[in-house]
């Protein structure tokens, strides 16, 4: 089996995928945990330091990764055009401009999904982005390649 399909990496597709790196790492659910914390405290103190503590510590991240993924949207010169995916028995093949890269599936560390991608990590901080509105129809079929192809414990894909 084969599948192939074009996506086109857009600030909004890096900002759901930079939102879902951090917030499901250690340092974001800390992050969260202690600004929510800190506007508990507002509302059970009344000091309103608490508040804008709070307010700074649960905005902050998602302006910046709003602020990064719209500058690298426009600076890297990757997201410009459109990326060929290839997912065949060996791997998940990529080209653009001529140039192909062929990750193994062996290799990947793990996919997972958001209500926007299927996010399929080639290491523990890169990974491929697939937009389901880029897939369309060929988003069963990519979930499929990618749940036969890499082990259960490192797919979490919900549809």
């Amino acid at each position: 089996m084969e599948v192939e399909f074009d996506v086109k990496v857009t600030a909004n597709c890096l900002y759901d995928y930079m939102l879902h790196h951090s917030y499901s790492t250690f340092q974001g659910i800390l992050g969260n945990a202690l600004g929510a914390m800190a506007v508990v405290f507002y509302f059970v103190n009344g000091n309103i330091m608490y508040l804008v503590i709070g307010a700074i510590i649960l905005l902050y991240m998602p302006w910046t990764l709003f602020l990064r993924s719209k500058q690298q949207a426009l600076t890297n010169p990757a997201f410009k055009k459109p990326l060929h995916y290839r997912m065949t028995e060996e791997g998940v093949s990529i080209s653009q401009d001529g140039q192909e890269e062929m990750q193994e599936w062996d290799k990947m560390v793990k996919a997972v999904s958001t209500r926007k991608s299927v996010i399929l990590y080639t290491s523990p901080v890169n990974a491929s982005i697939f937009p389901k509105t880029d897939m369309g129809e060929k988003t069963v079929k990519v979930i499929e390649m990618i749940s036969t192809h890499m082990p259960p414990a490192k797919v979490k894909i919900r549809f």
